[in-house]
């Protein structure tokens, strides 16, 4: 990467990955939880960009419009970003008027609805602890309410993640402090570890969360090829070879 302390993104496409994360996809647990489900960012969704994960451009990267802010207790400190969930409205629960019963939308979580304790948790403070909600993008969420209703309740399970176009790698930065997101990944979605190895070493050097879904390193990998070896929620371990160059 650029020295320190200027900043440097690289940006790589690993469209060969695609089969081999959707391997894991028996994995996600199937039964169904209850919580409630809002709506934000207007009809176009354009208000849903960026957010806690760091995805950025929802459009861009492969999202789309079926996305969701979870709450804290869902969002867990960033290790749900990119996971998939289905949703439906609880039509048990529900008033009729504003429920689409037996229908379903499958949302990607990435941003972080956070709890406002200034209202009371069934009025306003949808997102504080310890409800399980989501604000999904408005988009998403009219596939299963009607807009007047506002809030829902919702049954959802996790599911795995179906995408089109590959994963993508984005690495910014400078040269002690390096930060990596995987972003539109199949099968669980949401990753456990990672390491990084250059292409001078042996020896895998361990990254930690930094925030949402990226994972930092603080070794010196300026003009290096860089592998990493992911594994996601569900276990499964994927290697990226000399996959991206930096400097």
């Amino acid at each position: 990467m650029a020295s320190a302390p200027a900043r440097a993104i690289a940006v790589a496409l690993l469209m060969f990955t695609c089969s081999g994360l959707a391997l894991a996809a028996d994995k996600a647990p199937i039964k169904w939880m209850k919580a409630h489900a809002t709506f934000y960012g207007g009809a176009d969704a354009a208000g849903t960009m960026g957010g806690a994960c760091g995805y950025d451009n929802l459009y861009t990267e492969g999202y789309g419009t079926r996305t969701a802010a979870l709450s804290s207790v869902l969002f867990n400190d960033g290790a749900s970003c990119g996971q998939c969930y289905k949703i439906a409205c609880d039509r048990k629960r529900a008033d009729p008027a504003f429920c689409k019963p037996g229908v379903t939308v499958t949302i990607t979580a990435t941003n972080l609805c956070p709890p406002n304790d200034a209202l009371p948790n069934d009025n306003g403070g949808w997102c504080n602890l310890p409800r399980q909600h989501f604000d999904m993008a408005q988009p998403a969420w009219e596939k299963i309410g009607v807009y007047e209703g506002g809030i829902i309740p919702v049954m959802y399970q996790r599911v795995p993640c179906v995408k089109k176009g590959g994963v993508r790698l984005r690495i910014v930065g400078h040269d002690y402090f390096n930060l990596v997101i995987l972003m539109n990944v199949a099968a669980a979605g949401s990753i456990k570890s990672m390491d990084v190895k250059s292409s001078d070493s042996n020896e895998w050097l361990p990254m930690s969360r930094n925030w949402g879904a990226y994972w930092q390193c603080g070794g010196y990998l300026t003009g290096k090829m860089l592998s990493f070896r992911v594994t996601d929620i569900d276990g499964q371990t994927i290697m990226f070879n000399k996959s991206m160059p930096v400097g």
